[in-house]
């Protein structure tokens, strides 16, 4: 570390990797050193905004600098299997973007490289850090609502698909790219693991990619089965328009616990001519910004503390089980089983 600071590379100057940049800049004892993308006019952007002394158009030139303590990897699900491991191996300790990766072989290769290689590794579930969700965490391991009998999650995303989320094949669709939050908060509700589900999808709202892409899906449904006899509910959706939505329910025995609204404030108002309006959160960047920044905090103590990361590569890597799981059961109409061993 270079004057006690813990020195960090964003790799992706996309949306997730200016949310982490941004917040890096907010965090004691850490600074922003450096920032990746082939897109070098969006990478000097970051920089020059955030006062980034580097920038390189390939991660590779990064992770072998050796002034560099740690990276956050804010790319494509489908690089960040190859950036982990060679960060790992040139010793960075390594926050990875939620999904971990494209399936769990590649998730376990991740996992074993991180221990050997003896780095912190953090995956990005950061409705883990959310206020709201915290509390909700607490008053179920108090008891208030009894014993947890159903967690129901959802998320809407405004924005249309990029064209690259489509083939399902190279982005495992919106049950990775959208729901891996939800799917995330139903294992720490419940604190177990899934043993089924059942899936359902279709394309409702992106006519354009019906043709190329028939197997491509904009809404889906999973319901599922616990190994302490829990069960969950997902709701998924894409390109919703109406704003993004992130809310979640707990049913217990003795109540009934909800996270997370739509509206954006607390004003409501009312007019003469009948309607009532009230402001809509319109991105996750807005809904989760204080998540974000205390997720990196919490990265950077665990450097700094030499403490283990609150979400460790085995949360993403059961993440990425249930997202297979349930594209089998929307591909062959049925429910699946999970093999949930580590």
């Amino acid at each position: 570390m270079k004057n006690d600071e813990v020195q960090v590379c964003v790799i992706g100057a996309g949306r997730a990797g200016v949310i982490h940049a941004r917040a890096i800049t907010q965090v004691p004892g850490a600074h922003l050193a450096a920032v990746v993308d082939s897109d070098h006019d969006a990478c000097k952007k970051v920089c020059q905004e955030l006062g980034a002394a580097e920038s390189y158009p390939h991660y590779l030139g990064a992770v072998e600098n050796s002034h560099f303590d740690a990276v956050i990897v804010a790319t494509p699900t489908r690089l960040h299997h190859e950036i982990v491991v060679a960060a790992a191996k040139a010793g960075k300790h390594i926050l990875c973007e939620k999904p971990m990766a494209m399936n769990p072989s590649q998730c376990e290769e991740m996992v074993r490289v991180t221990r050997e290689n003896r780095v912190k590794f953090q995956i990005g579930f950061m409705r883990r850090f959310d206020g709201g969700f915290q509390r909700a965490k607490e008053i179920i391991q108090r008891g208030q609502i009894g014993e947890v009998v159903l967690v129901k999650s959802l998320t809407h995303g405004p924005s249309t698909p990029k064209r690259w989320q489509y083939d399902i094949s190279g982005s495992n669709g919106p049950l990775a790219e959208v729901n891996s939050h939800d799917i995330d908060t139903l294992r720490w509700f419940t604190e177990s693991e899934f043993t089924k589900v059942y899936a359902i999808a279709g394309n409702y709202r992106c006519p354009e990619a019906r043709e190329e892409f028939p197997d491509f899906y904009d809404n889906v449904s999973l319901v599922a089965s616990f190994e302490n006899g829990m069960q969950g509910f997902i709701d998924g959706a894409v390109s919703v328009k109406y704003g993004y939505d992130a809310r979640a329910e707990v049913l217990g025995t003795e109540g009934l616990l909800s996270v997370g609204q739509l509206a954006q404030q607390s004003v409501v108002t009312c007019t003469r001519h009948g309607e009532i309006t009230q402001p809509v959160v319109t991105s996750w960047r807005d809904l989760f910004a204080d998540a974000y920044l205390a997720e990196d905090r919490a990265f950077i103590a665990s450097i700094r503390d030499n403490s283990d990361p609150v979400v460790n590569g085995h949360d993403g890597m059961m993440v990425v089980k249930v997202v297979e799981a349930g594209n089998r059961s929307i591909r062959e109409g049925k429910p699946v089983c999970l093999n949930t061993q580590p």
